[in-house]
């Protein structure tokens, strides 16, 4: 008769960096990149909360970076959901490590800010409901957040899986109606 697994005490950080620092050095490797990575303490910036802020910062730098950040940095994200699933990270720390190169993700924050605001406003300007392009999930709660004190606008999500939107609407807009079930 099979036994089932005994429930395993929660992770140590320092237990996970240690298993994701093995397996990302054995990718780099066979995977012949040019890449070199430091795993450091983040500093979570003002504009943050102790809740959403990152614990540890994985920073890959060498010849390759640019391939890690061709097409709004879709290999560096792949390989950022790959390894913290692979070490099988337990869930309440998958985002509190998060992988980073020539401060892509301080930028990438940057930007979604400024579009947050510029959408806003629009809406307020023209009082039409104005949507944002697919993002993921980490992306949209930029979004909901940098806009989540304005008054005069509110954010929705809208679609499914990687055509998942924001669309920030006036606050007086009737709210959307539920998204039907999906079909499976």
């Amino acid at each position: 008769m099979e036994t089932q697994p005994e429930p395993s005490a929660p992770q140590s950080l320092e237990s996970c960096l240690a298993l994701l620092e093995s397996l990302l050095a054995q990718i780099i490797r066979h995977g012949r990149f040019d890449l070199s990575f430091t795993i450091r303490r983040a500093t979570p910036a003002a504009e943050e909360s102790d809740l959403e802020a990152p614990i540890a910062v994985v920073d890959l730098s060498g010849p390759d970076a640019d391939l890690l950040l061709q097409a709004n940095a879709e290999l560096l994200n792949a390989l950022e959901y790959t390894v913290l699933r692979a070490v099988r990270l337990d869930e309440e720390l998958f985002g509190k490590i998060t992988f980073d190169c020539q401060d892509w993700r301080r930028t990438r924050v940057e930007e979604l800010r400024l579009m947050a605001q510029v959408a806003a406003e629009r809406v307020i300007e023209t009082g039409d409901p104005f949507p944002l392009g697919p993002m993921n999930p980490r992306e949209r709660r930029i979004i909901h957040l940098a806009l989540k004190d304005q008054t005069a606008v509110r954010t929705s999500s809208e679609g499914y899986g990687a055509d998942r939107r924001v669309v920030v609407l006036p606050s007086s807009a009737p709210a959307p109606a539920p998204a039907p079930p999906r079909r499976r």
